[in-house]
């Protein structure tokens, strides 16, 4: 268990102490040609639908069966996303759901003749079913494809959302000040809490104490920036039988030298199961940068006339302050749903009700409004409970999608599960392009002619991303009276 003491340091001075980068011209350019070389697809797990945002010109998928992902497999592009839903799900839930795709894929890859490589894409606040799902994967891709993994890399840096791994302790931006994971919001997760920031522990406490934190392998920021790939791929060549190892990273360069290691590894004859954040697919799959998108690239013009939709599920403090700077946008009406009524039986229907016919007179009428959770945290004794409470309330926030008998001028989801239950469960979405990013770390999905909303904007935005305006300006910026967030 780690000091209770606050390790809060300062971003600028901690950073300008780090080892400094030898002058390697520009990685992306070669990232670009030794994925290719790779020749392999690469096939993003996402825990929840917020992985997708860094990328732009991908698509997800939020079904697995065989068909689509040889559909998927012979598509033009470097990656594609598979959502799966499963940090609302319990561990045995997950573990049968990532066995399940990894046995589809097989069968795909043996049907097309493309070989793929796997990221579990997590929570770059480290929630998650972690170690479970990469277990799930490693087990069935032995016994299905005959692949005997050398280790499994934890690279949870996200840097569009401050999210940062030094001396393999993984820090949360606050501010001006880099705060230790573990003392963070986060670490309390009524469901997947942790107590360790030092991810080799993390590791330890996560595993049971089956993998020690002496036994974890760790590629430093001296490793990538004084060693470079070569250095990379050495200490790489040294990880066998299933070694975990943790990887340090603060910016794209420090993670463009990595991925250029580990594909001369994996050349080499090594294999390796990824569980990363959306910084790590991105260069993964050698995706270009882009600039945030312009209001005109979503194409709302289509529903000039209707109101607009935003919809909060996540519970997190950012998401909170979040909230009460949006309601001062005095073109926005809000609509507060209590928890406590949506989990009673008595007063459920009514409650739901209610908010489906001020949400449909609302965008009806041209005006745009959001619907949000109220913000007190109902905690049950057991994960079981806890888990019960969070998909009630997202089955509510479903049902008032669901009965929508307009389309909204464009959808934002606030939150991991929300997202992920509107976009599947209430949308109807079997794939989706995404655009790119309305504001860093925030995506913006075309929706498929699939479903409920053909051709609708939904705006993917995470709880735990963005300062206290962020969500404010992303609905100012869809109402045409702010420009993009760069």
């Amino acid at each position: 268990m780690e000091s209770s003491k606050s390790n809060r340091i300062l971003k600028d001075e901690t950073f300008a102490r780090l080892p400094g980068l030898v002058s390697r011209g520009d990685l992306f350019p070669q990232v670009q040609e030794a994925v290719r070389c790779s020749a392999r697809k690469v096939v993003v797990l996402d825990d929840d639908p917020t992985g997708s945002q860094t990328v732009h010109g991908i698509d997800v998928l939020t079904g697995w069966q065989v068909e689509e992902l040889q559909k998927a497999l012979l598509s033009g592009t470097s990656l594609f996303f598979i959502l799966t839903n499963t940090r609302s799900l319990d561990a045995e839930r997950a573990r049968q759901i990532n066995t399940e795709i990894g046995r589809n894929l097989c069968r795909a890859a043996s049907a097309t003749g493309v070989e793929f490589d796997i990221i579990s894409r997590g929570d770059s606040t480290l929630r998650g079913h972690y170690p479970e799902e990469l277990d799930a994967l490693e087990e069935v891709l032995r016994r299905e494809a005959g692949i005997d993994f050398d280790g499994q890399l934890l690279v949870p840096a996200f840097f569009e959302g401050g999210r940062f791994t030094i001396d393999d302790i993984h820090f949360v931006q606050e501010g001006d000040c880099l705060v230790p994971a573990g003392e963070t919001e986060f670490a309390r997760d009524a469901v997947f809490g942790y107590q360790n920031s030092h991810l080799a522990r993390y590791i330890e406490e996560k595993t049971g104490g089956r993998v020690m934190a002496a036994d974890v392998a760790s590629i430093s920021l001296a490793d990538l920036r004084q060693g470079g790939p070569d250095r990379v791929c050495q200490r790489l060549m040294q990880v066998s039988g299933g070694q975990r190892v943790v990887v340090n990273a603060t910016g794209y360069s420090d993670l463009e030298i990595f991925v250029l290691g580990l594909l001369k590894a994996e050349a080499a004859g090594k294999r390796f199961l990824v569980r990363s954040s959306a910084s790590f697919v991105k260069t993964r799959g050698a995706v270009t940068q882009r600039p945030c998108l312009e209001k005109e690239e979503m194409e709302l013009t289509g529903q000039a006339a209707r109101g607009g939709l935003v919809v909060v599920g996540s519970y997190v403090g950012k998401t909170s302050a979040q909230i009460i700077a949006a309601k001062q946008i005095k073109t926005l009406q809000s609509l507060e749903l209590d928890v406590h009524l949506l989990l009673d039986e008595e007063s459920r229907a009514a409650t739901i009700g209610h908010a489906c016919n001020a949400v449909q007179q609302a965008i009806q009428k041209g005006a745009d409004i959001m619907v949000y959770t109220s913000r007190a945290l109902v905690k049950k004794d057991d994960v079981k409970g806890n888990l019960s409470v969070g998909q009630r309330v997202s089955a509510a926030l479903v049902e008032i999608v669901r009965n929508l008998e307009v389309q909204p001028r464009f959808l934002i989801a606030k939150g991991g599960i929300t997202s992920s239950d509107l976009a599947t469960e209430a949308l109807g979405v079997k794939s989706a392009r995404v655009l790119g990013q309305v504001s860093p770390g925030v995506s913006v999905w075309r929706l498929g002619e699939e479903t409920k909303f053909p051709g609708l904007p939904y705006v993917v935005f995470p709880g735990n991303v963005g300062n206290d305006e962020n969500l404010a300006q992303v609905i100012l910026l869809l109402q045409g009276k702010m420009a993009p967030h760069r």
